[in-house]
């Protein structure tokens, strides 16, 4: 016998999810969600219709909302179900995910909140939360608590609520992502740091970035990153839907790097050529942060840390997000995640490479050595003025001295 889960959307019955006897996933839009005034699409692989989206669309659509590698593993122990089943992972902790859905047993109206689903959280006391969450990813498996995350970092949805944090209940909607350090201090040191200096930089380099601001405890730094999936009205969180690009393509979640499967650069300008409601920005930034990732050095740039973010049912490229650099430790992998012309390794990447991401005409070729040239000599000037400027306000690392030379290293090699 089938077990089936709500599937609500913007406040709306979008459909259900369905678990077959052999664990097959099904998704089904509702009659009445497609004689709306709006039936807008949960995903550009799952447009509105009557026909049932089978297991090869559903599941990795919907196991993409799920955190990834060994937190999932955690978080899968924490509930007591296998890391495998998405359906019931869905089922204890789809009440606040990525975007706009929110999952609930058949029959159950979503959560409605009320002062009791805030939990403050006491900033004396943040050091302690921190290493709970270490044990308990998400917090999984503590009463009331229904949120999921993608990814593989240790990090917490939460709402600010003037200058404060709080963890919400009942699968509640939260406006920010709080980022501690990643626990593998050994390969991976001050990643706040890093990612504080990578996302500032990029909103400098003209990018869209999401706001972040990093803060500290009396033991350590953390980084507090505004979700952009999130908006406000009338002084309340609203959800605005978004997937990535393993989702839109029907990608799972554990193929995300090109070379195991995943999306390439090809595919995900393709799609935004293909969806996009503004195609020729969005392949434009698109290609932008590909340059910027490369002179940052972040070889973490997969499928799933690009996505599209939907207006009214319509998508374009979201902005750029877990900008890290990743090359200025030793002992992470240097592969890109994304091949640049046929190249995982950066060293290898040469002017040709580059022209290969863009139709063979010369007008192409021009507009992306103009991109390179540009996005090379701005990231590195603006990487030393808020080097300076970060100093003068005592956020210092040895890393954002590692960052920026890779920067200047990397920068020289397009210009050249």
């Amino acid at each position: 016998m089938a077990r089936i889960l709500d599937v609500w959307f913007h406040g709306n019955k979008a459909g259900q999810l369905h678990q077959e006897d052999g664990g097959r996933l099904q998704f089904v839009y509702a009659a009445d969600y497609l004689k709306s005034e709006q039936p807008w699409p949960l995903s550009v692989s799952m447009p509105p219709g009557a026909a049932p989206f089978e297991d090869r669309i559903a599941r990795p659509f919907f196991s993409g909302l799920l955190p990834e590698d060994l937190i999932r593993r955690k978080v899968a122990k924490l509930l007591g179900v296998s890391e495998k089943n998405p359906f019931s992972m869905l089922e204890a902790i789809g009440g606040e995910c990525a975007g706009a859905l929110s999952l609930y047993a058949q029959g159950t109206p979503p959560h409605k909140e009320n002062p009791d689903d805030i939990n403050m959280l006491d900033e004396q006391h943040l050091d302690e939360i921190f290493e709970e969450l270490k044990r308990r990813p998400l917090f999984a498996g503590e009463d009331g608590i229904r949120l999921s995350l993608a990814g593989a970092q240790d990090k917490l949805a939460v709402r600010m609520i003037g200058d404060k944090l709080a963890l919400m209940r009942g699968g509640a909607p939260t406006t920010h992502i709080l980022k501690t350090l990643i626990s593998d201090r050994h390969a991976v040191t001050d990643s706040v740091h890093n990612e504080l200096f990578c996302l500032m930089l990029a909103a400098r380099c003209g990018l869209s970035v999401p706001h972040a601001e990093m803060r500290r405890t009396p033991r350590q730094p953390y980084l507090l990153v505004k979700r952009y999936d999130r908006t406000s009205q009338d002084n309340a969180p609203v959800r605005l839907h978004q997937e990535d690009f393993c989702q839109a393509l029907s990608v799972p979640p554990e193929n995300k790097y090109e070379r195991e499967g995943g999306p390439g650069i090809s595919a995900c300008l393709d799609s935004i050529q293909k969806h996009s409601v503004e195609p020729l920005p969005d392949r434009i930034e698109f290609l932008n942060i590909v340059i910027f990732n490369y002179l940052i050095g972040n070889a973490d740039a997969h499928g799933k840390n690009f996505s599209l973010l939907y207006d009214k049912g319509r998508p374009r490229l979201a902005p750029a997000y877990d900008l890290l650099s990743t090359a200025v430790y030793p002992e992470l992998a240097r592969k890109m995640a994304m091949k640049i012309g046929g190249k995982y390794e950066p060293d290898e990447v040469y002017l040709r490479h580059w022209h290969r991401l863009v139709p063979d005409t010369a007008g192409a070729r021009n507009a992306v050595e103009k991109n390179l040239a540009e996005m090379a000599e701005t990231t590195l000037d603006q990487a030393t003025k808020l080097h300076d400027e970060l100093k003068k306000e005592n956020i210092t690392s040895p890393i954002l001295d590692s960052i920026v030379a890779l920067i200047k290293k990397r920068s020289a090699r397009l210009r050249q």
